[in-house]
């Protein structure tokens, strides 16, 4: 490793060309593709439109660089995260603007605490450290547990949070000694490509490259022979067919895919202070998350008040461009999911479902607007309650007793994470521990941290990330004996 530490500002200028990252280095393509602004569907900018040669020179580098990364201490590699995060937060505030334009969420509010989560989170990750783990050390013989390096990770990022889910993977990929080839998906790939320049001014050459275009070059990554992991962030469908390619040499995988989860209020929960919270659990990022509450069951007890004062709530809402302070909920990130939501609209209008607030698409605006939809108490076989919309329409589904929301909940092919809300605590953790999700919160929703697992169960996701078993599966488990 022949690169150094500095101390000199590590600032990107924001307006001149975007490039790829290989090697060190910025390269220019013969070719670019057009990245929109959701709120306009007008051009944003030219992105690189890395060719399958690109990807080749990137892996190439992140291969010949890992022998030099992976000898490095522990503690030094912890220091050139360290130093990354600090000129990500040097750049804070143009990504946070960048975010707003190539993603579509509101900058004074989501955009903002995404950055901000993500600088946060490559700071933290840098103190963390997978110790070795005695197993045995007698007068004759020692069994140690090391954690060693992969080698060269592949790494997909989606759209919906391009910069959190992109900086979840590199800091502790790196971190375990590991070196990076990154693709980011081509609706969102400028802050990525703004945050691999700047770890060129952190890094040594080749530890972490970013590749722009099309999906050719997800299906070149996964299929490479010196790619030794895969940590795909995206679609249930799309990671099926990771896993069936990655394993044409064995790749580790970690899957973080789709969800439906539900969200349960039990006839004794204090409902009305949890209104805004649940709605949104539901629509933030205009429900374009994973783990956003895309079923809310409500006992029938209290479901009437409570559709009623969430109606009212999301009247409240404005849905618009995310530069305007005054919005609370920006546009559709692409036209893709645009159109998918138009169709999943169209049959809750064809199956005659009540739709007390929203539920028409005005297709004459500009941009990608879809406005807060509530669908009330469609059937259990509908598709806005079987299928993940992933947008910012949500059904509330009438319940009676407690086996009943059970089965209901877990009647899915996903399990990701859910939420359980009710005052008798125990009960509502009774109710939490018999959900089939690899996340469940009791009175309270989308609690992250550094050190707490997050992954899914049936398909939601294989493997997890963050906590000490998310710096694991970036790592083998090596056993040495010693005998004394």
């Amino acid at each position: 490793m022949t690169a150094t530490l500095t101390d000199a500002p590590l600032t990107i200028d924001f307006a001149g060309p975007y490039a790829l990252t290989i090697d060190g280095k910025l390269v220019e393509t013969n070719k670019s593709f057009d990245v929109l602004n959701p709120a306009t569907n007008q051009v944003l900018a030219q992105a690189p439109e890395g060719t399958a040669e690109h990807m080749e020179a990137a892996i190439a580098a992140a291969k010949a660089a890992f022998p030099g990364w992976s000898a490095l201490p522990w503690a030094e590699r912890g220091a050139y995260v360290t130093a990354y995060a600090d000129a990500l937060e040097a750049n804070k505030d143009e990504l946070i603007t960048l975010l707003t334009l190539e993603q579509g969420k509101p900058r004074h509010s989501m955009a903002t605490s995404e950055v901000e989560a993500a600088i946060y989170w490559v700071r933290e990750v840098a103190k963390r450290e997978l110790p070795v783990e005695v197993i045995e050390d007698t007068d004759d013989h020692v069994v140690e547990v090391h954690h060693t390096p992969l080698g060269v990770v592949g790494a997909i990022t989606p759209w919906n949070f391009p910069v959190l889910l992109g900086l979840w993977k590199i800091a502790p990929c790196l971190l375990t000694g590991n070196t990076m080839v990154m693709k980011p998906s081509p609706y969102t790939p400028l802050c990525t490509l703004r945050f691999g320049e700047i770890a060129q001014r952190v890094f040594p050459a080749g530890v972490l490259n970013i590749v722009s275009g099309g999906n050719d070059l997800g299906a070149q990554m996964t299929e490479h022979p010196d790619i030794a992991k895969i940590s795909f962030t995206g679609s249930t469908s799309t990671g099926k067919k990771v896993m069936a390619s990655g394993a044409s040499n064995l790749k580790r995988i970690t899957l973080e895919l789709g969800g439906n989860d539900a969200a349960i209020v039990l006839a004794d929960a204090d409902w009305e202070p949890l209104i805004p919270t649940l709605f949104w659990a539901a629509f933030g990022n205009s429900g374009q998350w994973c783990i956003a509450s895309k079923r809310l069951y409500v006992h029938r007890s209290i479901h009437a008040a409570f559709v009623a004062a969430f109606v009212e709530y999301g009247r409240q809402q404005t849905v618009g461009d995310g530069m305007d302070p005054a919005t609370d909920l920006g546009p559709i990130q692409n036209r893709m999911q645009y159109d998918k939501l138009k169709d999943l609209f169209a049959d809750v209008k064809a199956n005659g479902y009540t739709v007390p607030l929203g539920g028409t698409i005005d297709e004459s605006l500009a941009g990608n607007f879809v406005p807060v939809t509530i669908v009330d108490n469609p059937p259990e076989t509908s598709r806005i309650v079987k299928e993940e919309p992933f947008g910012p329409i949500l059904p509330i589904i009438a319940f009676d007793d407690v086996e009943e929301v059970i089965a209901k909940a877990n009647d899915t092919p996903f399990g990701l994470a859910g939420s359980v809300w009710g005052r008798d605590r125990d009960a509502a953790i009774a109710v939490a521990k018999r959900l089939e999700t690899g996340t469940v919160w009791v009175n309270e929703i989308h609690i992250h941290g550094i050190d707490i697992p997050f992954g899914g169960h049936k398909q939601s996701g294989l493997g997890v990330e963050n906590g000490s078993e998310g710096l694991a599966e970036f790592t083998n488990t090596k056993t040495y004996m010693f005998r004394k």
